[in-house]
């Protein structure tokens, strides 16, 4: 039902700052400009910045993932401990992965994967705050997303769609102290947006958008995630 993940917006104090991190440090370019947001490209995934203005506002204290080659993985280290980031790492399987966080305390993963780059190429994971695991693991169920791991304490939740993992985390602690974001925005790609609707319509928190290339809606829990051609 659900093809891919269109973009991820976050919520930012400073879109001058934020610029200066994500261009400037992870060398991504912006490909929109406007007063309130910044566009960039994460491969073929739009990443968003936003000042909270109005609605949607975008996603705080958001832990997500960014995609890199493996090979440059070493490099990336190398790059953000000169800048002056205190790094942490972590092992999953062959792959390693490392963090830092953004200037408005997003954890901001950089992870071995299999893209062809040069640098940031995509995004493979984000993690959403909720509050009831069961209700929102049904909601993203009925959309597509099979459930390959829980914690161990059940704690978290994690969903795979077409190469993005999507988690679902109970308050609390992960990797390097991440947070689960809460209001994230995420687009997902679709190429029949009112059959995704129909597939959670008893769901959701609320409709705020239907037409037949583009419907937005509210998840259990708050976050806006809109289907769009």
């Amino acid at each position: 039902m659900l093809t891919g993940l269109a973009w991820l917006a976050l919520e930012v104090k400073s879109l001058e700052r934020a610029e200066s991190f994500y261009a400037d440090l992870l060398e991504l370019s912006a490909h929109e400009r406007g007063k309130r947001e910044l566009v960039f490209a994460a491969g073929e995934t739009d990443f968003v910045v936003r000042r909270p203005d109005s609605v949607p506002r975008g996603g705080v204290h958001t832990h997500y993932a960014f995609s890199i080659p493996a090979d440059e993985y070493d490099e990336w280290w190398d790059r953000l401990s000169e800048a002056g980031y205190d790094l942490e790492e972590a092992k999953f399987g062959t792959s390693k992965s490392l963090y830092l966080y953004d200037p408005d305390g997003n954890c901001v993963e950089l992870g071995q994967s299999d893209v062809r780059g040069p640098g940031i190429d995509g995004i493979f994971e984000v993690v959403l705050e909720v509050e009831d695991l069961e209700r929102s693991e049904g909601f993203y169920a009925a959309l597509g997303f099979e459930t390959v791991d829980t914690g161990s304490d059940r704690e978290r939740v994690r969903m795979t769609l077409n190469g993005v993992a999507l988690e679902l985390w109970e308050p609390h602690l992960g990797i390097a102290d991440a947070r689960g974001g809460v209001h994230v925005d995420l687009g997902f790609e679709t190429s029949e947006p009112t059959a995704a609707l129909e597939a959670v319509s008893d769901a959701v928190q609320q409709v705020d958008h239907v037409a037949d290339e583009r419907v937005v809606v509210r998840d259990p829990d708050g976050h806006i995630i809109t289907f769009t051609v």
